[in-house]
């Protein structure tokens, strides 16, 4: 890895481009970087007629780390309702997690003390939770046979399919991420086992990669019990493992813990040597584009995501969220997060930005 680190950005659709600014700012505040600027999703559909075009996808193998700030918008959406062959931004997203052979979303849910009265959840229900979602990202119904028939007055069909080094490879990563955040570990991995086959097979090979350690604690539960116990029970869980379905919806409801999906990080990684690919869970928020309002923290979070598991510079990565953390007991926040509560003051995105920079400068 070159000392100055090279990152491709993706700013994408929507809010992205704002978000995206305004954490380079952050990153420039804290290290040296090397930027190359690429076009992913909806802004490449309109410039190349595809959603991700192998010239990016290049440059992203090239690099030492991908920073994506979001994808899609009505605009193409409305394309796709009118003609269903058309490409989708999402595309340009699940392409380059494949090419990169990222299998792992790693997605931390941790509410910020200053927020707890921003969740939908009471407060004595959050306290306490600090959880990470790892999500299967390169297989399930995602990336399975689909296609529609014209049958039966049409037909329309999406193959989940898993093979056991699938399975067990996320499996691993799991448990290995278990033994980091805890001396106690606990692994829940949920599937549909009553009900598919494909989660019975991952099942069975859960409990094969569990005997290699017995030191974590494992138990299985149902897909639709899990976002029961998300909702009731949330600081009961430790580490959630999960196929590509299931984790998208689970841990976009952790989310909401934190109060907003503007507040939640995520890291995609791959195998040793492969550059990860970082962004905000939230979407691309076309509704807010270029009215200064949108919230960067989760992108800034992030990229301090980046720094820890994709670049080996932890101490930065300590700067940027201790900063964010204080900016967020200061008050400030965003339109996504504010309540009117007493001490909050409404900010846009530069405010914040500006905020954080001061306090990252101060550490």
């Amino acid at each position: 890895m070159s000392e100055t680190s090279r990152i491709v950005v993706l700013a994408g659709d929507g809010i992205g481009p704002e978000i995206v600014d305004a954490t380079r700012q952050v990153l420039d505040a804290v290290g040296e970087f090397e930027y190359t600027e690429h076009l992913i999703g909806g802004a490449s559909i309109d410039e190349h007629g595809v959603a991700l075009t192998d010239e990016v996808t290049e440059a992203c193998k090239a690099s030492d780390a991908v920073l994506l700030g979001a994808v899609g918008g009505p605009k193409w959406d409305e394309a796709v309702a009118k003609d269903p062959t058309a490409p989708r931004p999402e595309q340009g997203l699940l392409g380059i997690r494949k090419a990169l052979g990222l299998y792992a979303n790693l997605r931390p849910v941790k509410p910020s003390p200053a927020l707890i009265d921003s969740s939908p959840l009471k407060k004595e229900l959050i306290d306490g939770t600090d959880l990470l979602v790892v999500r299967e990202l390169t297989g399930g119904i995602y990336f399975g046979d689909s296609g529609r028939r014209d049958d039966n007055g049409g037909t329309a069909y999406d193959e989940c399919a898993y093979s056991v080094p699938e399975i067990t490879r996320i499996t691993v990563a799991a448990f290995e991420a278990a033994r980091q955040r805890s001396d106690s570990p606990r692994v829940t991995s949920v599937d549909k086992a009553n009900v598919l086959e494909s989660s019975r097979l991952w099942r069975e090979t859960v409990k094969q990669v569990a005997e290699g350690y017995p030191d974590v604690e494992l138990d299985h539960m149902l897909v639709d019990n899990t976002a029961m116990q998300l909702v009731s029970r949330p600081a009961d869980f430790d580490v959630i493992v999960t196929e590509n379905l299931f984790g998208d919806i689970l841990s976009d409801e952790a989310a909401m813990l934190t109060g907003s999906l503007g507040m939640l990080p995520s890291a995609s990684i791959g195998a040793e040597g492969q550059p990860g690919l970082f962004e905000p869970v939230h979407g691309s928020a076309p509704d807010i584009a270029g009215q200064g309002v949108a919230n960067p923290l989760a992108t800034m979070l992030s990229a301090a995501m980046m720094l820890r598991y994709g670049l080996g510079r932890g101490e930065a990565a300590d700067r940027i969220e201790q900063a964010v953390d204080t900016v967020l007991a200061s008050g400030l926040r965003t339109p996504d997060l504010y309540s009117g509560a007493e001490g909050e003051n409404k900010a846009g995105t530069a405010e914040v930005t500006a905020a954080v920079l001061a306090e990252v400068g101060q550490r």
